[in-house]
């Protein structure tokens, strides 16, 4: 059994399946996870600490039998399994466009030594490709893919195997040792992803709708990194949900993690550029002027508190707010006008949580250059933003130290202040209405050439 996204015991069809046969067969099941390093390497501190806890959880439910190696799956995958003579490697698909690749060159040597590669479930409820229009044709617009992925369906969880026959003796490199780390992480495993989940469905779930949307309130589910490391899959979450407004609100967004990994799927360019191709000739700032405006984005001194606090969450939690994700997008993107992609990795490499197809088609969706269908003109205001869904300035004051003392809505407006922002708190380093107007110029000049 390769595991790879899937890191649970508890509906993993892929695991199921290993289990039976190697009952049928009377042999053993090995459970393998393959460091590969062309994924480690983008991947942060952050994320791979939270892995490695996620492996060493894994490989405790199954009692110390999970066999890790380090190198190239293509050559890992077809020696673990000729060492232990094993007539099939078991797993689940992988829709990401190298892992497509991945998993055909694994396919192509394990075909040479004869050595079957069935593949069996996915991460998602419903696998990218299968919700199409009428004419076959892909879904470009969220709303009418998800009343296609909802007539579509999915099955019901499978409960763990029992009494699996895990393999003994088989050499391993252990799980590495976590890097050190400044952020303060969520507890890795599926153990804490049902516990997650259950202290949601108890606590949030009910005023999920009223509530996700103010990152100073804790309204969300915090299941993102758990979902990314399939801790816990998703048909586990839909299965519970009933027909409430909330629900509703939960199953959606489940669903745009869903739609993404679709857009992923038919159109694997869109990892490095505009989905539309009309907005590829988009007029960016590049050069190392732009390296000043970016690092004050990137470390949380724009400000502006709302985008700071924000940024400052990334970097204490290795995670943020998603309303806090859209309004720091738009304002990389159209207040300082640098280019998508490079916020886009550098949320890959400090977010616990960094799913290539969520990241970077939610980055799209803010830039103007993904599948909504008018979106460039809507530039969000950080200013009337942060008083709108952090009305009480909770979220500005938790991770913006400098504004503790600011009282009422002058916390989201530091500069009106006399004297200014307190406590060596910077000045807005752009003026929004200017760099607003700047934004839409550009846009004018794209839609004049199309």
């Amino acid at each position: 059994m390769w595991f790879r996204r899937d890191l649970r015991l508890s509906d993993n069809t892929a695991l199921v399946a290993a289990a039976e046969r190697a009952r049928a067969d009377g042999g053993r099941v090995v459970p393998l996870f393959c460091l590969d390093d062309v994924l480690r390497a983008p991947s942060g501190n952050a994320r791979l600490a939270f892995l490695y806890g996620c492996l060493s959880s894994l490989d405790a439910s199954m009692d110390g039998h999970l066999v890790v190696r380090h190198g190239d799956p293509a050559s890992v995958v077809p020696a673990v399994a000729q060492a232990v003579s094993a007539s099939a490697v078991f797993h689940a698909e992988d829709f990401g466009p190298y892992g497509r690749r991945r998993d055909a060159a694994v396919g192509a040597a394990l075909a040479e030594i004869d050595v079957a590669f069935p593949c069996v479930g996915s991460p998602y409820a419903v696998p990218p490709g299968e919700v199409v229009k009428e004419d076959g044709e892909p879904f470009r617009v969220f709303t009418p893919f998800s009343k296609g992925w909802r007539a579509h369906g999915w099955s019901d969880p499978v409960a763990a195997p029992t009494n699996v026959r895990w393999a003994d003796g088989v050499r391993s490199d252990g799980v590495p040792e976590a890097p050190k780390v400044d952020a303060e992480l969520p507890e890795p495993g599926e153990a804490a992803a049902k516990r997650t989940a259950r202290r949601f469905w108890d606590s949030g779930l009910a005023t999920y709708d009223e509530r996700r949307n103010l990152p100073g309130d804790d309204g969300t589910s915090r299941l993102s990194p758990y979902l990314k490391w399939g801790c816990i899959h998703p048909r586990q979450l839909l299965a519970k949900l009933g027909r409430s407004a909330a629900h509703a609100t939960f199953r959606s967004e489940l669903c745009w993690r869903e739609f993404y990994a679709d857009v992923l799927w038919h159109r694997p360019d869109t990892v490095r550029q505009a989905f539309l191709e009309s907005m590829r000739a988009m007029e960016v700032d590049t050069g190392t002027a732009t390296d000043e405006p970016f690092r004050a984005w990137a470390e949380g001194r724009t400000g502006y508190p709302i985008v700071d606090a924000a940024m400052r969450q990334l970097l204490a939690e290795g995670w943020m707010h998603n309303r806090a994700r859209m309004i720091v997008a738009s304002f990389l993107v159209k207040d300082l006008h640098i280019d998508w992609t490079r916020g886009a990795l550098w949320f890959m490499r400090h977010l616990v949580d960094g799913d290539v197809a969520s990241n970077h088609h939610g980055w799209q969706w803010v830039a103007g250059t993904g599948t909504d269908p008018a979106p460039y003109f809507r530039v969000f205001n950080p200013t009337s933003q942060g008083e709108k869904f952090d009305p009480d300035g909770t979220y500005v004051r938790r991770y913006v130290p400098e504004l503790r003392g600011v009282r009422g809505k002058a916390v989201h407006q530091p500069w009106t202040l006399p004297g200014g922002p307190p406590n060596g708190y910077p000045a807005p380093i752009v003026d929004h209405a200017a760099e607003r107007a700047e934004a839409l110029r550009r846009y004018e000049a794209v839609r004049a050439r199309a």
